[in-house]
């Protein structure tokens, strides 16, 4: 397997412990294109308001940076593995609250996003400190490009799968596709405990840390960076979907939809992970957000099925752009600072907490617009406002004066 992947992705130092955490955000990225392209949907049949979906995707936002910090102060003192696993448990937890839940899974929206938020939290508070700990600058790049691959090919087949099912057994598809996630949680699980022990020393630094950002301009601008990045996040990741099916009724569609994105950004991933440099960087994240700024105007205007496709097909193009070499300068600038390998814990805990403030932010103002205006109006005029937050990592990443990052 180890040549197999070089003789694709070139000379890469692989090791097994960064092959199996490859395998487990696979999986998870498996789970979640399985459920997520639809449990907005799921939740909107319930309620028919988008307001109620937002207090559900509000929640998650306010759980996540809450737990990170949380399971950052696990971290320092108990194995990231178990970490990670704490995190797994809690996702596994929320799907079978779903099942059970069934038709009043509307009933529970606070206590469901409070969940599945606190899982997000641990489970990716312990993944990107894996990350960190497990890559190097070396093999950072094939690390965030292979995994966005997997998530790609993920991408690919459970979406339409998902709606195949959910359009032959109506109700009871939906409760099919969340258990089979639940059951690729618990295999994530198991893969864990043939990853070697990682076991943490140290005090719990957290505030320090982030009073790093008034002495360390690069890590200011990496976590600015952050919270525009969570801006677009916040409700993109939730309204396209439902707004997909509203203009179309059609599961199928939807599936459709994340199909497609999942093939180009498949095809995506895979060449930005291998020629995308360190050079190109900054081109490449300016290049990228401009385009996911200007794929918005593809659907406000008119809806229909074809434009949707395109879009999809848009977007998929574009991320994967800015993610690869954001994702990796990140690390990179986390890798240079301040007692970095004592303290990337709490770099790691910093960094999610400005995402997820970007989040919340994002959640906040769509919340005060369907509450004022009608959405059919408020909603695209939002989409165009958080839509352009991608160009502001570019202009905070130009701003890193640690040459050797980005040249």
């Amino acid at each position: 397997m180890k040549n197999t992947l070089q003789k694709w992705f070139g000379e890469v130092d692989f090791t097994k412990d960064l092959l199996l955490l490859l395998l487990i955000g696979g999986l998870y990225s498996l789970s979640i294109a399985l459920s997520n392209t639809f449990v907005n949907v799921f939740l909107w049949k319930q309620t028919g308001e988008f307001f109620q979906l937002g207090l559900y995707n509000l929640m998650i936002a306010v759980m996540q940076p809450i737990m990170f910090i949380l399971a950052g102060r696990m971290a320092k003192s108990v194995d990231r593995i178990i970490v990670l696993r704490i995190g797994v448990f809690l996702l596994s937890l929320y799907y079978c609250l779903v099942v059970i839940s069934g038709e009043n899974a509307s009933k529970y929206l606070l206590l469901l996003g409070g969940l599945i938020g606190m899982g997000y939290g641990f489970y990716w508070l312990a993944y990107n400190v894996l990350t960190f700990e497990i890559t190097d600058p070396h093999n950072r790049d094939f690390f965030n490009g292979f995994l966005g691959v997997l998530s790609s090919l993920g991408g690919i087949i459970a979406p339409l799968c998902a709606a195949f099912i959910i359009t032959r057994f109506k109700f009871s598809g939906y409760i099919i596709i969340f258990s089979i996630s639940l059951g690729l949680f618990a295999l994530a699980a198991i893969l864990s405990f043939f990853m070697k022990r990682r076991p943490a020393k140290g005090n719990y630094f957290f505030v320090r840390i982030l009073k790093e950002r008034k002495i360390n301009r690069d890590w200011n601008m990496v976590t600015n960076a952050n919270f525009f990045q969570g801006l677009r996040e916040g409700i993109f990741a939730f309204v396209i979907n439902v707004y997909v099916y509203i203009a179309t009724g059609s599961e199928m569609t939807l599936g459709t939809f994340a199909f497609i994105n999942s093939f180009v950004s498949f095809i995506t991933y895979y060449l930005a992970s291998r020629f995308i440099k360190k050079k190109h960087r900054k081109k490449a994240i300016l290049f990228g957000g401009i385009l996911l700024f200007l794929s918005i105007f593809l659907i406000i205007f008119h809806v229909s099925t074809p434009l949707f496709f395109l879009y999809s097909a848009v977007i998929a193009f574009s991320y994967p752009l800015v993610l690869v070499p954001f994702l990796s300068t990140v690390y990179d600038v986390i890798g240079q600072a301040w007692k970095a390998g004592e303290m990337r814990i709490e770099y790691v805990v910093v960094r999610e907490l400005f995402l997820n403030l970007g989040r919340i932010f994002s959640i906040f103002l769509f919340l005060i617009t369907v509450f004022l205006f009608p959405a059919e109006s408020g909603i695209p005029f939002l989409l165009v406002i958080l839509g352009s937050s991608y160009i502001g990592i570019y202009w905070f990443i130009r701003k890193i004066q640690n040459k050797e990052i980005l040249e």
